[in-house]
């Protein structure tokens, strides 16, 4: 089995059930490259746990990237005419543009501050391969906010959230959630 390689520039190989996990509940990452990694991005391979709301955020120091590897999600990738609709699915763009549901190939790339948010609207689990240059690691984001969605048992905790997100750069936009 390969492990999971971190540092050192050197070339990284993952075999299928290796990678370290990092977050549990409705969110689960299986960490493919760290940001120690010289890229300065962390890889993962999540699945999405059915009804779970990411909730629209904005990072402020990194881009990231999704693509679905299976299952169907939403997801948004605009700055919205206003962000004040507490629902994410009710916005639309300057241009009229909204939400994608996605199904195994679509794509989202996000800029630094750019507003975004995916859910898995069905009754099954959707799978995505997700890249992140968020600084501070985004696996680190996980793992910790995996503790705080498993603990939770729906919604988390609101200020606790918010603490996690200033220490990462992001700035929660609508709720975050385990099912709609």
């Amino acid at each position: 089995m390969t492990e999971l390689v971190t540092t050192g520039g050197a070339p990284v190989m993952v075999a299928p059930d290796a990678g370290r996990i990092v977050a549990g509940g409705p969110v689960h990452a299986r960490v493919l490259v760290t940001h120690d990694h010289p890229s300065y991005a962390s890889t993962f391979e999540v699945t999405i746990a059915p009804g779970f709301d990411v909730g629209a955020h904005v990072h402020t120091n990194g881009e990231e990237m999704f693509y679905v590897i299976h299952g169907h999600v939403d997801v948004l990738c605009f700055e919205p005419v206003d962000r004040g609709t507490g629902d994410w699915h009710q916005w639309a763009s300057p241009t009229g543009q909204t939400f994608l549901r996605g199904g195994p190939g679509a794509f989202m790339y996000v800029p630094p501050g750019t507003p975004h948010a995916f859910a898995n609207p069905t009754d099954q689990p959707a799978g995505m391969f997700f890249q992140s240059s968020v600084a501070g690691g985004h696996e680190n984001y996980f793992a910790e906010l995996g503790e705080l969605l498993a603990a939770a048992r729906g919604r988390p905790d609101p200020a606790a959230i918010r603490d996690l997100e200033a220490r990462y750069g992001t700035e929660q936009l609508t709720a975050m959630h385990a099912s709609r």
